[in-house]
């Protein structure tokens, strides 16, 4: 029996652009996702039927509040046979193929999948890259391979899954750079994790802003983005670190089209900065005000869910 573990992510910087060669900065959380793969004389199955036990394959996945779904596939052609979320089954089942694709003596039947999250998996946290960083852990693939044989994407979060600490992350001509950061900002008590209550579907999110990259000379805002990303690290002072987020917001802003979430909140005291793909998922808060106090302002706006920085940043 073997486990495996992967952080989820959130990108501080460089959303979007990241695509396009920014560079970013990205923080892996320490939420995130684990993976037991057990053979049929290690796992707890039922045997009552042990004649297709012995030649199926078996997936559970948990998250907080309990089972999230359960599949039986056949290893050789790794089809659903089984499952109580047929949709969230059949991206499995693409996934693996893709997985044998790379390493084809990896699955073999009778083996007994078990995947924990630790977080909700609509709080957008990375409950797939997660998954294809575990996987490609298990059956040892490069998993930015795996990640553009299936879901696509920068793959900023694939490096997240297996940091330890904060990630400048660069495409160069389509290659994931990866460079540790010293990101521990001393006024990291002000700063607060929402989430906004709405998953953001990632690959509608990347074809948009493809279409409008397509449309606008966007190499100037580019290279700012690119410009804020290192900066941020070094800013000692909480204003001035305040500020660069709010130059960041409102470039994207006008890159993308689209209205900064400050708009959505203008009685709120601080500066707030959307997290990766706009419109769901997280954002962050920068404030002095309290935690309590930066709490009850987003219930009154129907969010109950605000997490302290370093409760879920490495």
């Amino acid at each position: 029996m073997n486990t495996y573990r992967a952080h989820g992510k959130l990108l501080l910087t460089g959303e979007y652009l990241v695509l396009k060669g920014a560079l970013a900065l990205a923080l892996p959380t320490r939420l995130g996702q684990s993976l037991t793969v057990a053979s049929l004389d290690e796992a707890s199955l039922d045997l009552r039927h042990p004649g297709q036990a012995t030649s199926t394959l078996f997936w559970t996945a948990y998250q907080p509040s309990g089972l999230w779904f359960s599949a039986t596939l056949a290893p050789d052609t790794l089809e659903v046979l089984d499952t109580d979320a047929p949709a969230k089954a059949e991206k499995l089942s693409q996934i693996l193929k893709a997985l044998q694709a790379l390493n084809p003596k990896a699955i073999t039947p009778g083996l007994h999948f078990t995947t924990q999250l630790d977080f909700d998996p609509a709080w957008g946290l990375g409950s797939s890259s997660t998954l294809l960083s575990l996987l490609a852990q298990w059956a040892e693939v490069n998993p930015y391979e795996l990640l553009r044989n299936t879901l696509g994407g920068s793959g900023y979060d694939i490096a997240c899954a297996t940091a330890n600490q904060p990630l400048f992350y660069r495409l160069e001509n389509g290659t994931p750079q990866v460079t540790p950061v010293a990101f521990d900002p001393p006024f990291a008590e002000h700063l607060f994790l929402v989430y906004q209550g709405k998953k953001q579907h990632s690959s509608e999110e990347v074809k948009a802003f493809n279409r409008h990259w397509e449309e606008t000379d966007l190499t100037a805002e580019l290279q700012t983005v690119s410009t804020l990303s290192m900066a941020l690290p070094t800013i000692p002072y909480f204003e001035d670190f305040r500020t660069l987020l709010q130059v960041h917001e409102d470039l994207l802003s006008r890159c993308l089209g689209r209205e900064p979430i400050q708009r959505q909140f203008p009685g709120f005291d601080g500066v707030l900065k959307s997290l990766g793909a706009w419109g769901g998922d997280f954002l962050l808060a920068a404030t002095d005000q309290s935690y309590e106090a930066v709490a009850a302002y987003f219930e009154q706006h129907g969010l109950d869910t605000v997490i302290r920085y370093h409760d879920i940043i490495l």
